[in-house]
């Protein structure tokens, strides 16, 4: 095999394994369950106040994904918008503001509430970027294993190397192999 092939076996080792994609669903599990209950069980907060760390949570969580997903998509070279890369990042950076300021201002929290609940939000925005990352990386094992792509007789995806192609430093694996098995090289 010459260094242009790369097989469906290779390809497959970058696949995650099912350990760290259970392990992944399971630490947001207990991060995001283990934050709510420790909401529901929080004697001296109020309704009002439980419901902005859950919405904090909701937007940490959803800006993380986002903001994993348009670097992923841009180390890709999949084009994406500077307005919405600045808008995931500002919501990711106001939810971990949103989490410290109502944490530090709460006074009826002793030190080590405040510091279970910084530590199961951690727990959940990582979490939730390597959900995200493992589904996107199984989505683009498929893709590229798919019957669809060029494939000779010992089930290799061929990939030439053309010079007058734009610089692939920054893209990933998926990205380069996946870009030069649509353009058909």
């Amino acid at each position: 095999m010459n260094n242009d092939t790369i097989t469906k076996s290779q390809l497959a080792a970058y696949k995650p394994t099912t350990a760290y994609v259970g392990t992944s669903w399971a630490v947001m599990l207990v991060g995001v369950l283990a934050y709510l209950l420790g909401l529901w069980n929080a004697q001296s907060m109020l309704l009002n106040e439980k419901g902005y760390y859950i919405a904090v949570l909701a937007l940490g969580l959803y800006s993380a994904i986002s903001l994993q997903k348009t670097l992923r998509d841009r180390s890709e070279g999949i084009p994406t918008t500077n307005m919405y890369y600045f808008i995931s990042w500002a919501a990711l950076g106001l939810s971990i503001a949103l989490i410290a300021l109502g944490l530090m201002n709460a006074g009826s929290l002793s030190l080590s509430e405040k510091g279970f609940y910084m530590m199961a939000f951690t727990m959940s925005l990582f979490a939730a970027v390597t959900i995200q990352k493992n589904t996107r990386d199984e989505a683009q094992i498929r893709t590229l294993t798919a019957p669809s792509a060029v494939i000779d007789n010992d089930s290799s995806a061929k990939i030439a190397h053309q010079a007058s192609r734009e610089p692939e430093a920054g893209k990933s694996l998926f990205g380069a192999v996946k870009s030069r098995m649509e353009s058909g090289e």
